[in-house]
Order: C-alpha cells, then structure tokens, then sequence
C-alpha cells in the first residue's frame, strides 16, 4: 500500500512554547512554519485536507519545522499568543526565516490552496 506522506506537525502552547521551538529549529538550521488551528475552525480543516496534503506542499516543508498552536481552548495562553502576534484567531499561517525571524509579507490569513501555497512557503525561505 501507498503511504501518504504527511506534515508532521508538532504542537506548541503559548509564547513561551513558540520562542522555544523556533530556537530549537534554528539551532538545526531549519526555518518554520507556524499553524494557527482550533477545532471550530472550518478553514484549518480545509487546510488539512486539501492544502497540507499536498505532495508539493510536502517537498516545499522538507527542511521546514511544522509547528501547529492549537488555540480550541481560547485560553490565557492561546489569546497571549495570539495578541503577541496580531492576529486575530485562525486559520493563520506564518514563516520564520532561520535566524527567527517572522517574514511577515508572507502571513497567510484565510485558506489557501496548494499551489499558491506551495509558492507562498518557496517564497518565504527564498534566499
């Protein structure tokens, strides 16, 4: 059988958590992805599905940290995140160059499909 490749995401809480898991994958050289997730949120479900599935959407992470902040909860740490940041709630999708840096010009708020995505992340870890 064919294994579908897939995005491992791994899950970050708060300030704190984002500052600490953009360290670790500077500290390998890797750049990063951030998810903004939350159960009731319809867009991110479209994401899974259509965009993070994406065998393009894939290679373009291959040396990209996934992280995902899941802010269902809504709680003191999730809405700290969320203002340190400026954003408002999910779906949101954000890039750190490997210094750490958020390449803001390449925030993506609301859903988008995979190939715009996958030309977004190519654009944002361009050198």
């Amino acid at each position: 059988g064919g294994t579908s490749a897939h995005i491992n995401f791994k899950k970050i809480k708060g300030v704190e958590g984002l500052k600490q898991a953009i360290a670790e994958a500077n500290a390998s050289g890797k750049g990063v992805m951030l998810d903004f997730y939350a159960d009731w949120c319809i867009s991110c479900k479209e994401f899974e599905k259509y965009t993070f599935s994406n065998p393009g959407v894939i290679r373009a992470l291959s040396n990209v940290v996934a992280l995902k902040a899941d802010v269902t909860a809504n709680d003191e740490a999730d809405q700290e995140l969320l203002k340190e940041l400026g954003l408002i709630g999910p779906p949101a999708i954000l890039f750190y160059d490997t210094n750490g840096n958020e390449q803001r010009n390449h925030r993506v708020v609301g859903y988008m499909e995979a190939d715009a995505f996958k030309k977004q992340i190519e654009s944002a870890f361009s050198r």
